[in-house]
C-alpha cells in the first residue's frame, strides 16, 4: 500500500505531526507551500488568515513533487483557522481530484477544531474516511506525547486499512 502524508503548516505544529506520522509508517510526504506566505507575527496573522478562510481564498502553491493520485492511503493535515482548514488546502482540493482513496484527517489547533473535519470531508467526497485526529499545540504542550500519539494513530490506521484490503482480496478470490 502506498501512503502519502499531505499537509500545510503555518507555525510548525502541523509539520511536526506530519513528520511524526510519516516517520512511524514510512510514508512519503507532500508539504503544501504557498508562493506568497502571509506574515507570521502579531494580530495581523489572525486577521489575514481569517479573512482568507471567510473569503474562500485559494492561494497559489508551489508545484507538487508527488502526485497524490498515485497513493492508496492519504493522511491530510491542516492547522485550524477560524474553525476551518487553512486556505492552501482549498487550493489542493481544487487542484487534485481524489476519488476512491482511503483518507485520514488530522489538524492542529489552539483549543477547538470547530468543524474542520466536516468541511474537509465535504471537499473530499467520493473517498473512504478511515480516521481523524486533532492535536492541541503539540510544539507547546508536550512534543513527546504528541509524537507518540500521532505515531500510534497512524499505525492503527495503516493496520486497519491493510486488514480491510486483505479481507477484500480474500473474499474476491473465493
Amino acid at each position: 500500500m502506498r501512503i502519502l502524508v499531505v499537509y500545510y503548516s503555518f507555525e510548525g505544529n502541523t509539520r511536526f505531526i506530519a513528520e511524526a506520522i510519516a516517520s512511524a509508517i514510512g510514508a512519503d510526504v507532500l508539504q503544501l507551500r504557498r508562493v506568497k506566505e502571509i506574515g507570521t507575527h502579531g494580530f495581523m496573522k489572525f486577521f489575514l488568515g481569517g479573512r482568507e478562510v471567510l473569503m474562500r481564498k485559494k492561494p497559489k502553491l508551489h508545484p507538487f513533487d508527488k502526485d497524490p493520485a498515485d497513493y492508496d492511503l492519504l493522511f491530510i493535515g491542516t492547522p485550524v483557522w477560524s474553525w476551518n482548514f487553512a486556505p492552501p488546502l482549498r487550493t489542493f482540493f481544487k487542484k487534485v481530484k481524489l476519488k476512491g482513496k482511503k483518507i485520514a484527517l488530522f489538524c492542529c489547533c489552539a483549543g477547538q477544531k470547530g468543524r474542520v473535519f466536516k468541511k474537509m470531508k465535504a471537499e473530499l467526497q467520493g473517498n473512504e474516511f478511515v480516521g481523524e485526529m486533532d492535536f492541541i499545540e503539540p510544539l507547546k504542550k508536550g512534543k513527546d506525547v504528541a509524537r507518540h500519539r500521532a505515531a500510534e494513530w497512524a499505525e492503527e490506521i495503516v493496520n486497519m486499512s491493510s486488514r480491510c484490503k486483505d479481507s477484500r482480496i480474500e473474499s474476491n478470490s473465493k
